[in-house]
């Protein structure tokens, strides 16, 4: 996100965390509450979309932004896809992408790129720790992007930075359920653990069943085809210390 976008993100998730506005409650118009925060409306409206995507607002068109009330969100009730309205559509293109990139990763990760990963699970976990949804969110694109750029292979990258913006919010998704949103560090673990051991199969796999099942948390079904290779991936890591 932008500077003033990220930063107005992070200044209504933390006033909705402490409590200043209530669960249900309608926040003020957009004027106001730019003005308050003290950007421009353009820069507010994508924060309240980044924070309805975490599932931590909710848009009635016409009638304004609230909070959400702790409801689990039916899948009807997704937000639309940055670029592509469906979010199903993200979510099959990255299940059959990322897999690859992170079977290039396992096989040319070097230390650099092995310390890069395991900083930014590091992070992510930190952010879960503090109930920092978007922190957590920014980190687990970031984990996305470094597999992308260490896979090594220039137009894998830059098509995955291309589409950025509906991949974050794909990745955002998941963490509206509080009952499950450690899963997707939980599910990076694995991936990162195949990708330190130099396991291609494995970084497929994972990843693989990391994205179908990030897709599942949200109602989604991927219809992916069956590959010979995909075999089932226990999803407990073998690095301890992992404690949501």
């Amino acid at each position: 996100m932008p500077k003033l976008s990220s930063f107005a993100a992070r200044a209504l998730q933390r006033q909705i965390q402490d409590g200043q506005f209530a669960r249900g409650s309608m926040l003020p118009g957009q004027r106001a509450l730019a003005a308050s925060l003290g950007i421009s409306r353009s820069a507010l409206r994508e924060a309240v979309s980044t924070l309805e995507a975490l599932g931590l607002l909710h848009i009635q068109p016409g009638k304004g932004v609230f909070v959400a009330d702790g409801a689990v969100r039916a899948t009807a009730d997704l937000p639309a896809s940055p670029m592509f309205d469906d979010p199903q559509v993200v979510f099959q293109f990255r299940a059959i992408v990322e897999p690859g990139a992170a079977a290039l990763a396992a096989q040319r990760a070097d230390a650099q790129g092995l310390k890069r990963l395991a900083d930014i699970q590091h992070a992510m976990e930190e952010a879960l720790h503090q109930q920092d949804l978007l922190a957590a969110s920014e980190a687990d694109l970031a984990f996305h992007l470094a597999i992308a750029e260490i896979a090594g292979n220039a137009m894998l990258a830059s098509v995955i930075h291309s589409l950025e913006a509906p991949i974050a919010h794909s990745l955002r998704l998941p963490f509206a359920d509080p009952d499950s949103e450690w899963m997707p560090a939980l599910e990076h673990r694995v991936v990162l653990d195949a990708v330190v051991a130099h396991d291609t199969a494995a970084a497929h796999r994972a990843m693989r069943r990391h994205i179908a099942s990030a897709a599942a948390r949200v109602g989604l079904s991927l219809d992916l085809p069956v590959l010979e290779s995909s075999m089932p991936l226990p999803l407990t890591p073998s690095t301890t210390g992992v404690t949501p």
